[in-house]
Formats: structure tokens, sequence, C-alpha cells
């Protein structure tokens, strides 16, 4: 009889314990919600007042970020306020407020990668467009600063969304990590993104990272960088490379080689500033 019995309702046992179970997960993340919810609005206005200095449109932004993300638990009502919209916002602040706004963000930050990687999203939420141009302005602003910690987190944050992806902002990432100290990170960056066209690689990048092997004493390969651009018949515009490919030279023991390099290019020292202008008017021309 109890072998019928179990037979008959154990499976009912079996999904009256399922359930239950069920109510109780329900009514415990109901008051994880309840709690979050409540204690929300509370976070925010801290959050305000942390922002209130820097104007109300940018404590609108931090409001507008929050009510995007807030859990709901109350049914929305009809025939409401009309709801704070995207474009709305974006119609109260101007170019310069919101590069303004996010230079200021990113010095008061904590110079880690989570930090300026949660501000520049939350930063970018409400934009329709991936806003290139505001963020080029807040990295030249924070280059006169000399925040090249940051500007290489900013950086590489770009380019993992996909953006920015030009040799002007490789270049710039290159002399952050080289007054960052960190040198073969620049290397790395020149040699897979920069340095495997140097047809079309303009002189002013390749002056540049020979200026970074010559600084950190790579002697090397900064003569193996200017042999490449002569083999793709590239000529330096400025005397100032000359020079260092030559006492890099010298330093590595290699005179002849030097003395080929200052008497090729030895024009580079004869030209005055006015002869540079003209010839350059003359290339235009040309070209034109």
């Amino acid at each position: 009889m109890n072998e019928w019995m179990y037979d008959r309702f154990g499976p009912l046992k079996s999904l009256t314990r399922t359930v239950a179970s069920i109510v109780v997960a329900a009514a415990t993340s109901f008051k994880v919600i309840r709690s979050i919810t409540m204690w929300r609005p509370v976070l925010m206005a801290k959050m305000v007042r942390q922002f209130s200095y820097l104007g109300p449109v940018q404590a609108q932004t931090v409001a507008y970020i929050h009510n995007q993300t807030t859990v709901t638990t109350t049914p929305m009502k009809l025939h409401t306020a009309k709801p704070v919209t995207k474009c709305q916002i974006g119609e109260n602040v101007s170019r310069n407020e919101k590069v303004n706004f996010l230079v200021k963000i990113l010095y008061d930050l904590d110079d880690n990668k989570e930090s300026v990687y949660n501000a520049l999203d939350a930063w970018v939420a409400w934009e329709q467009d991936f806003p290139i141009g505001p963020l080029k302005q807040a990295l030249t602003g924070l280059e006169k600063e000399h925040q090249w910690h940051r500007i290489i987190h900013v950086i590489k944050w770009m380019l993992s969304k996909g953006q920015g992806t030009t040799m002007g902002t490789y270049g710039q990432l290159v002399r952050a990590l080289d007054n960052d100290h960190r040198v073969e990170e620049a290397h790395d960056v020149w040699v897979k993104k920069l340095g495997v066209d140097l047809h079309s690689v303009p002189w002013q990048l390749c002056h540049q990272m020979i200026g970074v092997y010559y600084r950190n004493n790579m002697m090397e390969r900064a003569v193996r960088l200017f042999k490449r651009l002569e083999a793709f018949d590239r000529k330096p515009r400025d005397k100032k490379v000359v020079k260092k490919v030559g006492d890099a030279y010298e330093i590595l023991g290699l005179i002849e080689e030097k003395e080929r390099v200052l008497e090729k290019y030895k024009s580079l020292f004869n030209e005055t500033p006015s002869s540079k202008k003209s010839s350059r008017t003359s290339k235009k021309k040309s070209n034109g």
C-alpha cells in the first residue's frame, strides 16, 4: 500500500517542493530589487552632488545615465509628463562643455583602467554617434597636462570600440607610451600598426620613432629604421633626424656610415628658414 501511495503521489510531492523553492527564490529576488530601488535615489543624490560643481547640465547628464539603468518596480502611468530624450539633453550641452566635462572627470579619477573605461562608457552612453571629435579634443587637453597614463587608457578604450584607427591616433599612443616609460609597448605599436607600410607613413611619425629609439639608447633600432626608409627612397626633411642617425652610427662604432649619411644629406644643414619655405612653396605648386 505504501509503495502504491508513493508511486502515485511521489511526483506530486517533488513538484510541490520545486514550486516552493521557486516561490522562495522569487521572494528573495523581490527583496533585493526593493532594497536596490530604495537605496538608488540616495546614491544618485550623492552622485549629483558630487558633480554639481560642474554645472546643472553635467549633473543632468549623470542623472540621465542613472535613469536609463534604474530598476522599475511600479507600473507605468499613462499621460505622464514627456520623458527627457537623448536629443533634448544633447541640445543643452555644447561641444566644449562635453570636452571640458570629460577632461575634468578623467583628471579627477583614480588612474586605473577600470575607472577610466567606466567613465568613458557612461560619457558616451547617450550619444547617437560615437563622439570621435570631442574625444580627440579631450586627448589634446590631457596631453597639455602631461597625463600620459590617462591618454593611454583613453586611446586603448577608443581603439577597443573600433574607433580612431588612424596614423595620428597611433602616433599619439606611441608618444604617450614613450613619455610613460613604456618603450617596448611603443615599439610594438610602431611595428604592428605604423611600420608595416613605410611608403605612406608620414615623416613626422618616422622622426618621432627614431627619436624614441635614440632617447632610450636603442641605436640599432634607430639606424635600422632609417635604412629601411632609405631603401624606399624616403629622404629625411629635417637635419635633426640626420644628426640623430649620425650620432647613433658613431655610438655603434660605424664611423664610415655616419660620414656617408652626413655627406648624403649635407644640403639640409645648409638650408636657411627662407630657403626651406621657398622649396616647400615650389613643391606645392608642382604638385598642384
